[in-house]
């Protein structure tokens, strides 16, 4: 009694109600299982496309409910949702097949007085031709189409223009790419191709970057021998705008897991002195073991509070400060950020201003550090760099990344899917002038 459906509404009763991050969840649980690699595919597939239309699933449930979704059995909602999700978002799973897996799985765990109403909500959305009634204002319907909260509609649709809000969301409930930085460190662009021929690896608009079909790259034997590491093209990006050089002392200091440290290493030929900073030991590690199979000589993974001065910190050329953010950015990644309360990031842009400030002590005169995000959100982005500039008149902001053409030029850039095919990012580059 543990197919891939009632191993999906046990994973969905765990996110709702206990929070974790689902890649994280999902690769635990289907370890744990004895499902096929065709039921594990079912789950996944399930799992995360419930997460990605949540709140849209949950407004056509509420068409048909006689009850307020709050009253509902959480198990049962689960099963709901994963069978309108199976009705409306999966071509490949006929009608029949979904109704009846609902029912049957609200039985197998012991919900079989429920199972009624399952039935009866899921056929009746089919009488209706699955069609779901959106609300008649823009904010309300962007939230239901796209299943994000409406403070996150309004946010977006008051801060950037139609087509950055539809790449960002559209491309929410989509599968994204898996992208890649080769290791320049193990050979020349054609050796380390050859070696991830069976990836069918396909070049990007970013010079090192490829975008590659693969089911588990941990698995693959090129990732092993550390050909290259897994990272958005944002996050590339935003090591392409510090510009590392050999021979300059650079300062990650919010670094792990290190993608960005490794990127910057290899876009310095591994020549420049590379300090990567995390708070948490066992994320130092994961610093240090990701450099070790790439072959990164010039990388010390350090255990340090970026919020916090220390003098064991050396002066640095140049500093790379990506903070802790909301993730809204990344939410075709981890769609289950979407649900947050508002009110968890309010306290971000404090957070993200002091370790700013604490990094800049570490900048020598005429040095730059890049502040950047994985979020949308202006207040933990333009609003902390406008801040940080209006209150240290020793700094300036500066334009990068011209020649990569719009919507670069300018020393505060947010990157959305329209532009790159990336996570929506923020970055902003600023220098010491005195």
């Amino acid at each position: 009694m543990n197919n891939a459906r009632i191993q999906a509404v046990k994973l969905l009763g765990k996110t709702f109600h206990k929070g974790g991050y689902s890649n994280i969840l999902l690769d635990r649980a289907l370890n744990e299982t004895e499902l096929s690699p065709q039921e594990k595919a079912l789950c996944s597939a399930i799992y995360y496309g419930v997460l990605e239309r949540k709140i849209t699933l949950d407004h056509i449930i509420s068409g048909y409910s006689k009850f307020r979704l709050s009253k509902v059995n959480p198990t049962i909602l689960n099963i709901l949702r994963m069978g309108i999700y199976q009705l409306k978002f999966m071509d490949n799973v006929p009608d029949g097949i979904a109704v009846n897996e609902a029912v049957n799985t609200a039985k197998n765990l012991k919900l079989a007085k429920l199972s009624g109403f399952v039935n009866a909500v899921m056929r009746s959305f089919i009488r209706d031709e699955k069609q779901i009634k959106y609300p008649s204002d823009k904010i309300g319907r962007i939230s239901v189409e796209y299943s994000v909260p409406v403070w996150f509609s309004q946010m977006l649709c008051e801060n950037y223009s139609q087509s950055q809000v539809q790449s960002l969301l559209a491309g929410s409930v989509e599968k994204p790419p898996v992208t890649v930085r080769l290791n320049n460190l193990k050979g020349d662009r054609n050796e380390i191709l050859s070696g991830l021929s069976e990836l069918s690896p396909v070049e990007t608009a970013v010079d090192g970057c490829y975008e590659i079909s693969v089911a588990n790259v941990r698995e693959e034997q090129s990732f092993k021998n550390g050909l290259f590491h897994v990272q958005d093209i944002a996050s590339q990006l935003c090591c392409k705008a510090v510009s590392p050089k050999a021979g300059e002392v650079i300062l990650d200091v919010c670094s792990a897991p290190g993608g960005k440290a490794f990127t910057m290493a290899e876009l310095s030929d591994d020549k420049a002195d590379i300090y990567a900073f995390d708070i948490h030991d066992h994320r130092v590690k994961l610093i240090a073991d990701g450099a070790k199979r790439l072959g990164i000589k010039s990388i010390t993974a350090m255990q340090g509070n970026a919020s916090e001065y220390s003098e064991n910190v050396p002066m640095a050329d140049k500093i790379l400060c990506d903070v802790p953010c909301s993730g809204l950015g990344v939410i075709r990644r981890k769609p289950e950020i979407k649900y947050k309360n508002y009110e968890e990031f309010e306290r971000l842009p404090d957070i993200q201003y002091k370790i700013l400030e604490n990094a800049v002590k570490y900048l020598k005169v005429g040095g730059e550090l890049v502040y950047s995000t994985c979020t949308v959100n202006p207040k933990e982005n333009s609003e902390v760099i406008d801040r940080f500039l209006s209150e240290h008149k020793n700094f300036e902001g500066i334009s990068f990344l011209e020649d990569m053409g719009e919507p670069f030029g300018n020393y505060k850039v947010t990157l959305f899917p329209e532009n790159f095919a990336s996570d929506g990012f923020f970055i902003s580059k600023i220098k010491r002038t005195e």
